[in-house]
């Protein structure tokens, strides 16, 4: 697995080109899933996305995926489990403090980031993990949460019309 994480930190760009397609087209079958049933498609979806994220990018399944901000580099894999920067325990040779072996999961953050289009995502302040959505899919949530979005922006607009 930690192989496979720093393979998918050095592809960053490919997998954020692969992983933005991916969104817009979860996001385009928003009629399809509302048909089916957002609760239904829940447990199918958690099981899809944990054996690819996990795969390719060692995902903890926080239910809240922040790849596309950090890299392709899971700051769930941090022993601390830190979502916005290193801790002040990072060795100079950009070695975890807790985890010797393992290279800091936000020195490799930082380095996927680099490589991505908008390479200043990594810059913005995250929320603090919410532990009740913990295995859940981040990419239900996610149409979940646009869906809404975009309601309230079509009301707001008709509203002011």
């Amino acid at each position: 697995m930690y192989r496979m994480r720093l393979l998918a930190i050095r592809k960053a760009r490919g997998l954020e080109v692969l992983y933005n397609g991916l969104e817009r087209m979860i996001y385009a079958l928003d009629p399809l899933w509302r048909r089916i049933g957002y609760d239904r498609l829940e447990r199918p979806a958690a099981v899809l996305e944990g054996w690819t994220k996990g795969a390719l990018f060692d995902c903890q399944m926080c239910g809240q995926c922040i790849l596309s901000s950090t890299g392709m580099s899971c700051p769930m894999n941090c022993p601390k489990s830190l979502r916005n920067g290193p801790c002040g325990g990072v060795r100079q040779d950009g070695y975890c403090e807790v985890k010797p072996q393992m290279r800091c999961v936000w020195v490799e953050a930082w380095t996927g980031s680099q490589k991505m289009n908008d390479g200043m995502k990594i810059m913005e302040v995250q929320k603090p993990v919410d532990h009740s959505v913990k295995g859940s899919s981040a990419w239900i949530r996610l149409i979940r949460e646009r869906r809404v979005a975009n309601t309230s922006v079509r009301t707001r607009k008709g509203a002011t019309q």
